[in-house]
């Protein structure tokens, strides 16, 4: 939706707030209603200055943008709460499958690998539309990355997100693109050490996302319980995250040229697109175990039935290969290793925040 987030804004009384469905540095983020129309979407709030700052960059970046990978703004608004308080209200899309992280949780701690093609490759055209449009993200992780109910992936949070195109750039955002940005295990090396942003940046967090996706933890996983010494060594050593054990040649191939130390040696987008991980020509490790499930049931496909309002909406055959049905054996096989792993991997990441600085 092109045009200024405020074209559609809700007025104050015609939106009930429901449950909150997140959280994150900024405040909370709640479901919520239309009065008169029963439309669903989310609101973003915060009462801090740091909040209003992120919230307020997240609705400049997105008011410029158009596209069905990317979440679409809804408005915003201020409102004052019983007790005085000031807060800023974004408007959001709301996308029923919830964020990435969400869906590796509840379906078995990790997703098969024919999916992960799926949602890598709309990850890519929604961050190749970005770099066209001179915006690095900052901050992509499985966090950030929203499912519709059809399947289809739109980024989001783009607090942290900055402008690259220097000719619109005055001396405030010039030295705001240099600062630090993101979630620190899933950073590229360069930021950490400060060498400042580039599109480069959202490759390596994009094959930090995808290992997410295959083992259903954080990258730097080993080091989760010591932040410190994981910064160091992203920064600073000449190694990568652990690859998934499972994964197929092509997918380790395409890892690999996501997470080039060297940030001049990493692919681009359009590159990436056209990896045969993602191209199709490809034969997964895992195909030899794939199986449909016998009924819906089978794998719990979704709780929720939302219809899709997405203008560009995928053909018939696109939506059914996005389902997410994961291989039985496989799902199995792990399930007990995962689940003793799950916990204290859920506890541990609370520790780490979003750096949110310029």
């Amino acid at each position: 939706m092109a045009g200024k987030c405020s074209s559609t804004c809700p007025m104050r009384t015609e939106w009930v707030k429901g449950n909150a469905v997140g959280s994150g540095s900024f405040g909370v983020v709640n479901l919520a209603m239309n009065r008169f129309t029963g439309e669903l979407f989310v609101v973003k709030s915060t009462s801090t200055e740091a909040g209003f700052k992120s919230l307020e960059n997240e609705a400049n970046i997105l008011e410029s943008l158009n596209s069905p990978y990317i979440i679409r703004c809804l408005g915003q608004d201020f409102s004052k709460e019983a007790n005085g308080e000031r807060k800023l209200n974004l408007f959001l899309e709301f996308m029923a499958g919830g964020s990435l992280s969400n869906v590796v949780e509840k379906f078995g701690g990790s997703l098969d690998e024919t999916v992960i093609c799926s949602y890598t490759k709309e990850i890519l055209h929604g961050l190749a539309y970005l770099h066209r449009s001179g915006i690095v993200h900052c901050d992509i992780k499985c966090k950030n990355v929203l499912l519709g109910s059809s399947g289809n992936i739109k980024l989001a949070d783009f607090g942290c997100a900055k402008r690259k195109n220097s000719s619109k750039l005055d001396k405030v955002q010039k030295s705001s693109l240099e600062s630090i940005s993101g979630t620190p295990l899933w950073m590229a090396p360069e930021v950490l050490r400060n060498e400042g942003l580039d599109f480069a940046s959202d490759i390596w967090s994009l094959g930090c996302t995808i290992i997410e996706m295959a083992t259903g933890r954080p990258p730097w996983g080993d080091l989760l319980l010591n932040p410190m010494a994981a910064v160091f060594q992203i920064a600073c050593s000449n190694e990568t995250p652990e690859l998934p054990t499972k994964f197929s040649n092509e997918g380790l191939d395409f890892l690999a040229k996501c997470l080039q130390r060297d940030q001049k040696m990493r692919w681009t987008c359009e590159e990436l697109l056209d990896h045969p991980f993602i191209s199709g020509n490809r034969r997964c490790s895992c195909e030899k175990d794939a199986c449909s499930p016998t009924s819906v049931l089978d794998d719990g496909l979704y709780e929720e039935n939302y219809a899709s309002d997405e203008s560009e909406s995928p053909h018939k055959e696109e939506l059914q290969s996005r389902i997410p049905f994961f291989t039985r054996s496989s799902s199995g096989r792990y399930r007990m290793a995962r689940r003793q792993h799950r916990e204290i991997d859920l506890q541990s990441s609370e520790n780490w925040i979003t750096v949110r600085s310029g």
